[in-house]
């Protein structure tokens, strides 16, 4: 093991840690720009588009489920979910499990809509350049899981 494969001290660790957030501050803001852009497209709002996201990846979820999961406030997802159930890409359903917490299910005009959007973005996806490999791309999803990890306890309510 050469000093590039050994685990950082603390205090370097602290400050790498550090740049690593800063890019994914500027990252996720120019995300956000571009998924706006796209809203002309579409329709949906960033807050929708991640609604949507979760129930054609996961199926139908409660509210308080899919605020867990995005690790935002229930009343903002609320918020989402009636803006999705507004233009017909989301309804409610039972819930077996829980009387009055019922299940959002996304739509077939719902899933046309989150379908569009993710090849959109696909192929914007695409384009970034730099030549990766995939034991990069494992590399950076393993660490931002392990960044992510340490704030496993943040309440978000």
């Amino acid at each position: 093991m050469n000093d590039m494969d050994a685990p950082l001290p603390p205090d370097d660790l602290g400050h790498r840690v550090s740049e690593v957030f800063d890019l994914i501050g500027a990252l996720y803001r120019r995300g956000l720009r571009k998924l706006e852009q796209g809203e002309e497209v579409e329709g949906a709002s960033v807050g929708v588009r991640s609604v949507l996201v979760l129930l054609h990846r996961y199926g139908p979820m409660t509210v308080p489920q899919m605020g867990r999961v995005m690790a935002l406030t229930r009343q903002f997802v609320q918020r989402m979910v009636n803006d999705a159930m507004d233009r017909g890409w989301a309804e409610a359903t039972p819930n077996p499990a829980h009387q009055r917490s019922s299940l959002i299910r996304i739509t077939d005009e719902g899933e046309g809509v989150i379908t569009a959007i993710l090849a959109r973005e696909h192929a914007l996806n695409r384009q970034v350049g730099g030549e990766l490999t995939e034991a990069e791309l494992r590399a950076c999803v393993r660490v931002l899981k392990e960044m992510l990890r340490t704030f496993d306890h943040v309440d978000v309510d």
